[in-house]
């Protein structure tokens, strides 16, 4: 599975994560660690993310999460 963790939103205290596996990615914010002092700690935080993505894996071995199929257009009136 590869991992992308996304910028650190101060206003909502999560990092976006993207995980992607085969042909399925799955993007989700991800609550952010932070340290003693109140400050944003990436380490911590990445370790948790990829705490997520081990879920996150399963779920998409067992189908839970799969890529939604794009939906036909609509045929105009023309048609």
């Amino acid at each position: 599975m590869k991992i992308t963790i996304g910028e650190y939103d101060a206003a909502s205290r999560t990092v976006t994560a993207t995980f992607a596996s085969g042909d399925v990615v799955h993007d989700r914010s991800v609550n952010a660690c932070h340290d003693k002092s109140g400050a944003y700690d990436p380490v911590a935080t990445a370790a948790r993310v990829d705490e997520v993505g081990r879920g996150v894996a399963v779920k998409i071995g067992l189908g839970v999460i799969a890529n939604v199929p794009e939906a036909d257009p609509e045929p105009t009136a023309a048609e």
